[in-house]
């Protein structure tokens, strides 16, 4: 029994030996960590190529920068569509204060131009008639042309177009041979057209033209007298009136208009 127990330390090297030799012995491609590392390693590599490729990094930039053109794409949308909503409103009253503007530079220049003969300042456009509770109601009888009218325009301008016509009547009637006559005769006619009231503003359009040959206003009343006669499905004579405008005031917003409405009624037919 001693000789056994003498034996057993060297039994227990003999058998460490073997173990330890038998792991040493494992090839590399059989070693389940080096398989581990060795993937670990091949999937790094594809992922830095992946991040290396040029092309998916454009795609990436490009999709970058669509997602920002979008987004402002509708927010330009978004700004169209508010100014559109009441574009026909802004649009009139844009109209009638370039119109009020422009009445108030021609009162000046015939206020300078006839100063040595005692022309009154007083032609000249007040700002507004319009009081704490609003847009005056009709024209005060004992009022100036000037005020007369003015008040008729700012009825105008805020839609009332009844009493503005009556307003303008009641300016025609009082001063017909006011500096503002031919513009009253024409915004007269125009809150005719607004009203649908076509042949009225048709007649009205040609007492513009009839009374006031030399006003400024010829061009655009030619032109409405046009727009009515299309209204009235009187297409002959609407081809007439657009056609004058076009070709005797060339290079005006008037003719461009008119060119606008014969292509329309080219389109349709008319």
């Amino acid at each position: 029994m001693a000789g056994m127990y003498r034996w057993r330390p060297v039994a227990v090297l003999i058998i460490g030996s073997m173990i330890l030799a038998a792991c040493t012995t494992v090839p590399p491609e059989e070693d389940p960590v080096l398989i581990k590392l060795n993937d670990l390693d091949q999937r790094l590599i594809r992922i830095e190529r992946v991040m290396n490729n040029d092309s998916l990094v454009g795609l990436l930039s490009d999709s970058q920068s669509m997602q920002t053109e979008i987004r402002e794409l509708r927010g330009q949308v978004e700004t169209l569509q508010y100014e559109l909503e009441g574009a026909a409103t802004r649009q009139r009253n844009l109209y009638l204060d370039v119109d009020q503007r422009l009445a108030t530079l021609e009162t000046g220049s015939a206020v300078t131009s006839g100063s040595g003969s005692g022309a009154s300042v007083s032609r000249v456009l007040p700002a507004t008639v319009a009081g704490s509770g609003g847009v005056s109601e009709l024209p005060a009888p004992t009022g100036t042309d000037t005020e007369t009218y003015n008040a008729a325009f700012e009825l105008l301008k805020a839609g009332q177009y009844e009493n503005a016509a009556t307003g303008f009547k009641h300016f025609l009637q009082s001063f017909p041979d006011s500096y503002w006559a031919d513009n009253a005769q024409y915004w007269l006619a125009e809150s005719y057209y607004v009203t649908r009231a076509f042949a009225e503003a048709l007649a009205a359009f040609e007492t513009v033209v009839s009374s006031f040959p030399e006003s400024p206003k010829i061009p655009d009343a030619m032109l409405k007298m046009g727009y009515c006669q299309y209204e009235l499905k009187d297409w002959g004579a609407a081809r007439e009136f657009l056609g004058r405008v076009r070709d005797d005031y060339p290079d005006t917003t008037a003719a461009r208009l008119a060119e606008q409405r014969l292509g329309r009624m080219d389109n349709e037919g008319r």
